[in-house]
């Protein structure tokens, strides 16, 4: 696919590097225009390496070939990250007074846009009056978010991450083989009270599970995403008029989530990572070291969930398991999957995503790396790289599954 960025003149700029080097690793063609002040913050030389591309701020560059019209016209999506304010009123007002407004106005593509600015700037009624009237001709937006901003301020109007607008960007791009598909997703971790202070927990982020959540609806999916503990700007990619949000804390909260979301759900994901463990009993005051001693907590096996929903499950009703593992001696892969093998077989799963995870792998990271078995315990896919490009590949094995199921070539 041919993706334009256009980068505007924010110091979230240096960001779209990382951008544009995402959609190249997944495999895209993108050309950069960047506006002459967006080159004061990064230099041409630097997209024209980043993207193999040559670039151009101007419009009476290669005339020949009416550039200030083809790029628009031959793109398959147009993405601008950072958009200033000033870049938003341009666009509202249909202003092409430079190589990407001529763009934005020859294109007919899908349009995205990453607000960056200053909080007052964000809030201001201008900006605001602007984004409403672009969302209504079909821009769409990601973000912004919360944080710090330049200068030291903070706020509303910090750019979101690079990965988080690749994901948007990616999700317009998507195939819509999930249509009619209704999918419930768990992501994130559990987490089992000591006090009200403590807990006991892990340390998945939920990403993944948001990328799935995230890649199924782009895909047509109608999605019910169960997220235990996954913090606002990790949700972001998620925000989709096609997915509906649950938020939980504990195992059993998640339990009773995740079994009202499959009873209408034709498949089941559980990505969270759920504490088998929970205390006994839960302090009502923080445990202090002045009360003398080290506290024993007594602790008591949380109930299977994945094990629960499989004994509930319909006909028809697909379920893919997750299994976090860390290799076996020596960095043994055999052994791991003979183990996700027998936990695949235990739990009754259909599909169960092997997820190697270690001090630096899996939970927290920004890529990933899996492997796929199928119901007869053999390799279906592995799938490697962004969160996202896992989720792509953890699905592209889920679909055939789900229209075999409905009796569908």
């Amino acid at each position: 696919m041919n993706i334009v960025v256009g980068v505007t003149g924010g110091i979230a700029a240096y960001k779209s590097v990382q951008l544009v080097r995402l959609l190249i690793k997944a495999g895209h063609e993108v050309t950069v225009i960047p506006t002459e002040d967006a080159l004061r913050f990064v230099g041409l030389p630097t997209w024209e390496a980043i993207s193999r591309n040559p670039v151009t701020t101007s419009v009476h560059d290669d005339v020949a070939k009416v550039r200030h019209v083809a790029l628009g016209q031959d793109a398959d999506l147009v993405v601008v990250a950072p958009a200033t304010a000033n870049t938003i009123a341009k666009m509202t007002a249909g202003i092409a007074d430079n190589l990407l407004g001529t763009t934005l106005l020859a294109t007919e593509a899908p349009v995205l846009i990453a607000p960056a600015m200053h909080a007052e700037m964000w809030r201001h009624p201008s900006t605001q009056a602007n984004i409403a009237t672009l969302q209504s001709r079909g821009v769409h937006i990601v973000g912004p978010a919360v944080g710090e901003l330049a200068g030291g301020d903070s706020g509303p109007g910090r750019m979101i991450e690079p990965e988080g607008i690749a994901d948007a960007a990616l999700a317009l791009l998507a195939p819509r083989d999930l249509e009619g598909l209704r999918i419930a997703i768990s992501a994130g971790g559990t987490r089992e009270p000591i006090d009200p202070v403590r807990y006991l927990g892990n340390r998945s982020s939920g990403r993944q599970g948001v990328a799935l959540a995230a890649e199924a609806a782009a895909r047509g999916a109608e999605v019910t995403l169960v997220a235990a503990n996954v913090a606002g700007d990790v949700l972001a990619p998620a925000q989709h008029p096609s997915v509906r949000i649950r938020h939980v804390g504990t195992a059993a909260e998640l339990g009773q989530a995740m079994a009202e979301a499959a009873a209408s759900a034709d498949a089941i994901v559980m990505a969270a990572a759920v504490a088998d463990y929970r205390p006994v009993e839960v302090s009502p005051r923080k445990l202090t070291k002045e009360a003398g001693g080290i506290p024993a907590i007594e602790l008591a096996e949380n109930e299977d969930i994945v094990a629960g929903l499989v004994r509930a499950r319909r006909d028809g009703q697909l379920i893919v398991g997750f299994a976090a593992e860390t290799p076996g001696t020596e960095g043994d892969q055999e052994e791991l999957l003979a183990r996700a093998r027998r936990k695949q077989q235990r739990k009754g799963v259909d599909l169960l995503v092997v997820n190697e995870v270690g001090w630096e792998r899996g939970f927290e990271a920004v890529e990933n790396a899996v492997i796929v078995l199928a119901p007869d315990g053999a390799v279906a896919a592995t799938a490697s790289g962004s969160k996202r490009e896992v989720a792509a590949g953890i699905l592209d094995v889920l679909r055939p599954l789900w229209t075999g199921s409905r009796g569908e070539e």
